[in-house]
C-alpha cells in the first residue's frame, strides 16, 4: 500500500475525483522539477592552489547562476590533464583551458571549442584587444646571433615545456626552418640544437636567466604584463617572431544539452561587457582578460595544430 491508496478516497469523499487528483500529481510533478535547476559544472585549469580559485570563483558562479537559472558548480582539478580528463568522463559540462589544453579536449575528449578569450596583449608594439598574440626570441643586445640558425649550441631558456607560446611555438620556428630534425613517431629535442636548454618556470624568470648571463637566448611573449614585455624588448635584441598564437577558450563537453550550451554561451559572451564582470575574470583566470568572442576548434586552434604535427610534442606534465 503507497501513500495515495490512502489518499484517494478521502479525495473521492471530498468530492475530487480520480481525475483531478491526476491532474494535481501532474502540477506536483511540476514544481518539484521547477524547484531542481539544471546543475552545470564548470572546470577551470589549475593556474593557483585550488583552494583559491574556488574561493574566487563564487563570484562566477554568481554571474552565471542569475543569467542561466542554473545550479553552477565550479570545479578546480589538481592538474592541466584533469580538466581534459574531467570532460572526458563527464565531470565537467564546460572548461576554461589554454591553448594546448583545448586542443588535446578536442581530439581526444568529446569536447568542442566555441569561445575564445579576448585578452589585451601586445602585437607589433601596440596593445590592442584580440584572440591571439606572438612570441619572440631574445638575445642580448650584444649576442653576435641576428638569426635562428646562429642560436645553435648556444644556451636557452624556455618558461615552461607546457607553454605554447614559449614552447611549442618557438620549436615549431626550428623545424619549420629545418633547423631540427623529428624522427617519426618521436618529439622535437631542442638539446639537440642548443648546448644546454633551462626550463625556468615563467617568462620572468626565463628573463632573469637572460639578463644575470646564465642563459644566451630566450623568449618573451605578447600577453605577458605591458611592463615585463618592454622590459624586455627594451634590453635584448629580437631575433625571430613566431605566431600566430591562440589565446585561451571555452570548451563544452558534447554531451551536453543543446539549450543548456547555448544559454551559457549567451551568458559567457556577456562577461567583459562591464568592468565588474571582467574584473571576475580578470581575478580568476587571466589579468588581461578583456571578453569571449565565438570561434571553433578548426579556426582558433590552426597554428597550434601545425605546430603540434610538426615538432611531434606531446602534453605531458608532473603532478604535484
Amino acid at each position: 500500500m503507497n501513500k495515495y491508496s490512502l489518499i484517494l478516497p478521502l479525495l473521492v469523499a471530498l468530492g475530487i475525483g480520480a481525475s483531478s487528483f491526476a491532474t494535481i500529481q501532474s502540477a506536483s510533478a511540476t514544481i518539484g522539477q521547477q524547484q531542481a535547476p539544471t546543475t552545470v559544472t564548470v572546470a577551470i585549469q589549475p593556474t593557483a592552489q585550488a583552494a583559491d580559485i574556488q574561493a574566487q570563483g563564487q563570484q562566477l558562479e554568481q554571474f552565471l547562476e542569475e543569467r542561466t537559472g542554473y545550479d553552477i558548480q565550479i570545479y578546480v582539478p589538481l592538474s592541466y590533464a584533469g580538466v581534459i580528463e574531467a570532460l572526458r568522463f563527464g565531470q565537467a559540462d564546460v572548461a576554461f583551458m589554454s591553448a594546448w589544453p583545448s586542443y588535446l579536449a578536442v581530439n581526444r575528449a568529446n569536447a568542442s571549442l566555441e569561445l575564445a578569450e579576448v585578452r589585451e596583449v601586445i602585437v607589433n608594439d601596440t596593445l590592442t584587444d584580440a584572440t591571439y598574440y606572438f612570441s619572440y626570441w631574445v638575445t642580448g643586445p650584444d649576442s653576435p646571433a641576428n638569426s635562428l640558425e646562429e642560436l645553435r649550441d648556444m644556451r636557452a631558456a624556455f618558461p615552461s615545456p607546457l607553454s605554447t607560446s614559449g614552447y611549442v611555438m618557438p620549436m615549431y620556428s626550428l623545424v619549420n626552418q629545418s633547423l631540427i630534425q623529428v624522427e617519426p613517431e618521436e618529439e622535437v629535442d631542442p638539446e639537440s640544437f642548443f648546448s644546454e636548454v633551462l626550463f625556468a618556470g615563467g617568462y620572468q624568470q626565463a628573463w632573469e636567466a637572460l639578463r644575470n648571463g646564465v642563459v644566451d637566448v630566450s623568449i618573451i611573449a605578447g600577453d605577458v604584463s605591458e611592463d615585463l614585455y618592454i622590459e624586455v624588448l627594451n634590453n635584448t635584441k629580437v631575433i625571430h617572431e613566431q605566431g600566430p598564437i591562440p589565446s585561451h577558450g571555452v570548451v563544452f563537453n558534447n554531451d551536453i544539452d543543446q539549450s543548456v550550451k547555448d544559454n551559457l554561451k549567451a551568458a559567457m559572451l556577456e562577461i567583459g561587457n562591464d568592468d565588474s564582470s571582467r574584473q571576475i575574470m580578470r581575478d580568476l583566470v587571466s589579468a588581461i582578460f578583456v571578453g569571449f568572442q565565438e570561434t571553433t576548434a578548426e579556426e582558433h586552434l590552426a597554428s597550434l595544430n601545425r605546430a603540434l604535427n610538426a615538432t611531434g610534442l606531446a602534453f605531458t606534465e608532473e603532478i604535484r
